[in-house]
């Protein structure tokens, strides 16, 4: 039970950013509760031993970190660091009937040598680093601006200072600035599948979300670098948790909200243990999560786009391209149907209402950068884990009927792998690992699972559409506002994902949630 009868701050969900709120309210002294629904914190980031009998604890939904401010690891004193990876990506294709692909990493001159191989000129790698140059110095301009208040369009287009950019990213659709800047369909492909993380979207989608995408994968930390928790993404909350409990907040597991009522003033929460009067209430859930709590017409509908998929291999597969280590191509993101013309062809599948043919999706192996995710003993016997994340796989094409939806999910799982195995110098099947009872490792979940599982909506990991990161014109009124996460309440604000400058593994949610709080708390003394 909780310890109080009523609290200065309930929070509404144990995620990364719940956490990250409830850690900084109760460091400046507020009393904070939070309730989380399952029977762990953590939300989509979390570890877990998902084969029966292995003890290998894997990143189950969330696998990287690029939006994580080192402001609030250092802020909250945070027991968690991360890795970089030596390789950024790995590309397979065959060209004039010969495996080969692309490999981005290991030095500037390797990645050199690794384009022209691949088409025939410098062109292409010059034109990459012109244009991760530039993305380079937008991050550098808008990162920072994650964890400040919310700047007008204007103050931030002036921030970022560039006129061809800002038309690039932000008012025309990502596609013409890919078709502009490259030429070879796979370079296309690769730079493009930022924008389609999660994101069901055509490179000239008029609405702009594949740029919207796109921005937030490629500002992270001002750098644009996607890291490897240490010790998996587990460890960060883990983190986090014992934060927000070190600084005075309570934090209930098991304890699902079924209600929420308000006056603008204070709050009630109604959960399975009672109801808990609050003066503010954070919300870490959904958008669509917090209008069924307040018995309001919800959001508009949200929609997932993606396959994960965790395997354990007891051995890293040969590759049919032998000028390449599995173990440095597995290291990076490893693309498969990716290419520009695929990505494109799947979408349109998709949106006719079929699965893609040939699936996108890309991989990698956690357990190269970070072994410490296994137990001794499988890493003695060079067992290494692959998380795959698929694309353009929409809700809609999934069933709600279980059987059907387990059946479909199988064809899709076996497609996706299907393209892997083109690249592949043996069966997949023969190097993955099996659990206790002799079942292969390997596991997939659906946006629909995702939405059953972790409350998703639709299967969606940012809750809702992305929305760039700045008010659409005057500098907002009030401190929720201005931080950009105001709901229609007062004193009831988001601080999960489907806030502004919400999505990914960021906490920023979460602090700029915390920020609002205590920006009102001082200027009305409550």
């Amino acid at each position: 039970m909780p310890e109080r009868t009523s609290y200065d701050a309930v929070i509404v969900g144990g995620g990364h950013n719940g956490l990250v709120a409830a850690a900084y309210l109760a460091r400046a002294g507020l009393s904070v509760l939070v309730l989380e629904r399952l029977d762990h914190t953590g939300g989509a980031a979390v570890s877990t031993r998902a084969f029966t009998g292995v003890d290998a604890r894997l990143s189950r939904y969330s696998y990287l970190v690029s939006l994580l401010p080192p402001k609030i690891v250092q802020d909250l004193g945070l027991r968690f660091a991360v890795r970089k990876r030596t390789v950024s990506s790995y590309t397979p294709t065959v060209r004039h009937g010969r495996p080969t692909g692309l490999l981005v990493g290991g030095g500037a001159a390797r990645t050199r040598r690794s384009f022209a191989e691949l088409t025939g000129s410098d062109r292409e790698f010059a034109a990459w680093e012109r244009f991760y140059g530039t993305t380079r110095r937008l991050a550098e301009r808008v990162f920072p601006t994650l964890t400040e208040p919310l700047p007008t369009r204007a103050a931030l287009r002036a921030r970022i200072d560039d006129d061809a950019i800002w038309h690039a990213v932000f008012e025309r659709p990502l596609g013409e600035l890919v078709e502009e800047t490259f030429t070879d369909d796979l370079v296309r492909g690769v730079v493009l599948t930022d924008a389609l993380i999660g994101t069901f979207a055509t490179a000239h989608d008029p609405s702009l979300r594949q740029n919207r995408c796109f921005l937030y994968h490629v500002i992270g930390g001002g750098t644009g670098d996607w890291d490897v928790p240490l010790g998996g993404m587990g460890a960060l909350t883990d983190a986090l948790a014992a934060a927000a409990r070190r600084a005075g907040a309570e934090i209930l597991t098991s304890c699902p909200v079924t209600a929420l009522a308000t006056d603008g003033r204070t709050a009630e929460v109604t959960c399975e243990r009672g109801t808990i009067g609050a003066r503010r209430v954070l919300v870490g859930a959904s958008p669509r999560e917090l209008a069924r709590l307040l018995g309001e017409a919800p959001p508009p509908p949200a929609e997932g786009a993606q396959l994960k998929v965790n395997m354990l291999l007891t051995r890293l597969p040969r590759l049919r391209d032998t000028g390449v280590d599995p173990r440095e191509a597995f290291s990076g993101t490893f693309h498969i149907a990716e290419g520009y013309d695929q990505l494109e062809r799947a979408y349109q599948q998709a949106a006719a209402g079929s699965l893609p043919a040939a699936p996108p999706s890309e991989i990698y192996c956690h357990s190269l950068t970070d072994p410490s995710i296994l137990g001794a003993d499988l890493v003695r016997r060079g067992y290494q884990t692959l998380t795959l994340f698929g694309l353009h796989t929409p809700a809609r094409l999934f069933a709600e009927d279980t059987a059907e939806h387990a059946a479909t999910r199988d064809r899709l799982l076996a497609a996706t792998l299907a393209e892997l195995e083109k690249h592949l110098a043996e069966p997949l099947a023969d190097c993955l690992a099996r659990d206790a009872d002799g079942r292969p490792c390997v596991e997939a979940r659906s946006p629909l699972d995702l939405d059953r599982e972790l409350g998703l909506p639709g299967g969606n990991i940012f809750h809702r559409d992305l929305a760039f990161p700045y008010a659409e014109a005057e500098a907002p009124a009030g401190a929720a506002a201005r931080w950009g996460v105001a709901t229609g309440h007062d004193n009831v604000l988001l601080c999960g994902a489907g806030a502004l400058r919400g999505g990914g593994v960021s906490g920023i949610p979460g602090h700029n949630a915390a920020m609002a709080v205590l920006e009102e708390r001082c200027s009305s003394g409550a």
